[in-house]
């Protein structure tokens, strides 16, 4: 990558101490409640300490020609990114996939703050590597792995992308009634929802679906290739279950909601982040031209 008016652009989420004391107001009125519930702040106070330190290294490892900023993951959906940017995350791996769908081609560097509470799958890097990680990158010696998204697109041509899943059913616990079409075959459902996930998202929530269910579709990250899984069908006179999973290649998935009101779609677990899917709305889910390039080791 060009050195030329780079930015290293600092992706975090508020730390579970942070939350906290933004809920009571103050540190005294958040120790009080969470000694009430037998718990101690800190602990809390330790690892938001520990993330601090962490990020304070990282910042510290940008190249002083370069300019940086951080934003927080709240704030995404209101920040311009440049085409320059180099993406650093520094968190859990699902803040990796929330700034995905933010991204035209930037790469990412996942740096993991607590190796012993995160897996790392996509947060990899430690952050005493992130100094010699950024040499290579500068150099165009590193590998990117280019992982495939999801995108989904309404009739009215409201669109949502993801790096893990697409989610389609209803906002509550009531069923999801939706028509699904895969290819030649068309069946009406009603179910706990539907998830299609890219081979990223193979490992999350669609892994534990699979397991659940023993319906197991290979899928790596990078495969040009989707996996749909129907959670809990339900047969009736009106609905069947025989989709109930299934690839999708170059055609996109169609579903159409059955559901006067409730109906929704949201992307990598962000339910704040939905579109509606009421009656008669349909969307087309399918690959998205949109890629994230996650920086490897």
């Amino acid at each position: 990558m060009s050195t030329l008016n780079a930015r290293a652009v600092f992706v975090t989420r508020g730390t579970d101490y942070e939350l906290l004391i933004n809920r009571h107001a103050t540190i005294e009125q958040a120790r009080f409640f969470l000694k009430t519930r037998g718990q101690k702040l800190s602990t809390l106070e330790e690892r938001h300490e520990q993330f601090s330190a962490v990020l304070k290294q990282a910042r510290a490892a940008i190249p002083d020609d370069w300019r940086q900023t951080l934003v927080r993951r709240a704030d995404l959906d209101r920040f311009l990114f440049a085409d320059d940017d180099l993406v650093i995350a520094i968190g859990q791996d699902g803040l990796v996939a929330n700034v995905a769908k933010y991204l035209r081609g930037q790469n990412v560097v996942g740096v993991n703050p607590d190796p012993i509470l995160y897996d790392g799958v996509l947060a990899r890097h430690h952050v005493g590597d992130l100094e010699g990680r950024l040499k290579a990158i500068m150099a165009s010696d590193c590998e990117i792995e280019r992982r495939t998204m999801v995108e989904g697109v309404l009739d009215n041509g409201q669109k949502l992308v993801a790096l893990n899943e697409l989610f389609v059913g209803h906002r509550s616990h009531q069923s999801a009634r939706y028509q699904i079409v895969d290819g030649e075959q068309s069946e009406n459902h009603s179910s706990s929802g539907l998830i299609v996930a890219s081979g990223t998202g193979s490992t999350g929530w669609a892994r534990s679906i699979m397991e659940a269910t023993g319906q197991h579709l290979q899928l790596s990250p990078s495969d040009h290739a989707l996996a749909y899984f129907v959670r809990e069908p339900f047969p009736s006179v009106s609905t069947g279950t025989s989709l109930r999973s299934g690839k999708v290649h170059a055609k996109p998935l169609e579903v159409t909601s059955r559901m006067n009101d409730g109906g929704v779609i949201f992307a990598d677990g962000m339910e704040q982040d939905f579109l509606s899917f009421d009656w008669g709305r349909s969307i087309a889910i399918g690959i998205s031209a949109q890629v994230l390039n996650l920086v490897l080791d």
